[in-house]
């Protein structure tokens, strides 16, 4: 593991801005991190803790992944990111493809859709009840108009650790009913939260440097400041890892002149593939 930390420290050391990250080795349980308790702005990587909370309150009965929820003219108000917001209101879907949507394309729609039904103080509680001691839910979905030199209290924010921790939990409670239940949630829906985080359609970040076919359970993000992802990588249908990275203070336009977007979803591809290639698999079993 030494080895892959120097590694994926210079690449961070590489740029201008303030990049965070976490790595867990899945085959062996060690873990590492840069930065990993400093609070970033989430960007969309918030919508796995939303998904879980909403997952929770299904289980406790008080929400129905069923339930009919029509596409209203005011929910498209503002919103920014998905598809939604370019099609004609007036068409009703369910709860569970509204969570779908939130995730897979990032759909801010839904995701007002969502929120109407789950409170930020249920969201948050669910975070601090997993002990995701730097995570603070504070908008269901960001302003628009939110500029770049927004400060830290004025959105949403996590670390890089607290996001590792809930992929771990979903993953270990997509098998463990024990780990299923410290989230309020079943065996059942951990597996079913994977299922969807391994649909996501926006691979630019983590996935962008994998092989095509590397199946990722991940959720990524777009700040004002700078570029997020995180997720679990999977290697011949195990899990390998679990890494989560977070971009700050990411120039407009870098020192070469590219935007600075690009050099933030570039060094978290580099991130990622340093980790599967510095990460072998469990050795075949006899």
């Amino acid at each position: 593991m030494k080895a892959l930390v120097v590694r994926l420290n210079a690449i961070c050391d590489e740029q201008p801005y303030a990049t965070s990250w976490y790595v867990k080795n899945l085959v062996t349980g060690e873990e590492a991190d840069r930065g990993g308790h400093v609070a970033f702005p989430t960007g969309s990587t918030r919508k796995v803790a939303i998904m879980m909370a909403v997952l929770r309150e299904v289980n406790r009965g008080r929400l129905d992944l069923s339930e009919p929820i029509l596409y209203e003219e005011r929910l498209r108000e503002g919103v920014v990111s998905g598809t939604f917001k370019f099609l004609t209101p007036g068409f009703t879907i369910t709860l569970r493809d509204a969570l779908v949507q939130m995730i897979i394309v990032s759909d801010n729609v839904c995701t007002r859709m969502v929120m109407e039904r789950i409170g930020l103080d249920e969201v948050n509680d669910f975070c601090h009840a997993l002990g995701m001691q730097d995570t603070v839910h504070r908008t269901s979905v960001p302003r628009p108009d939110m500029p770049a030199d927004h400060r830290l209290d004025e959105v949403t924010v996590t670390s890089a650790c607290d996001q590792g921790l809930l992929y771990d939990l979903v993953l270990q409670g997509s098998t463990d009913p024990a780990v299923a239940r410290r989230m309020g949630c079943s065996v059942e829906q951990c597996a079913f939260a994977i299922d969807v985080l391994s649909w996501q359609k926006l691979r630019t970040k983590i996935a962008s440097l994998l092989p095509a076919d590397a199946k990722v359970a991940h959720k990524g993000g777009t700040g004002k400041r700078g570029r997020m992802d995180g997720g679990i990588v999977f290697r011949d249908g195990h899990p390998l890892f679990i890494i989560t990275g977070y971009t700050d203070q990411v120039p407009v336009t870098m020192p070469d002149g590219m935007p600075g977007y690009v050099s933030a979803f570039n060094t978290l591809g580099r991130l990622a593939r340093a980790c599967w290639d510095g990460i072998p698999g469990a050795p075949a079993q006899d």
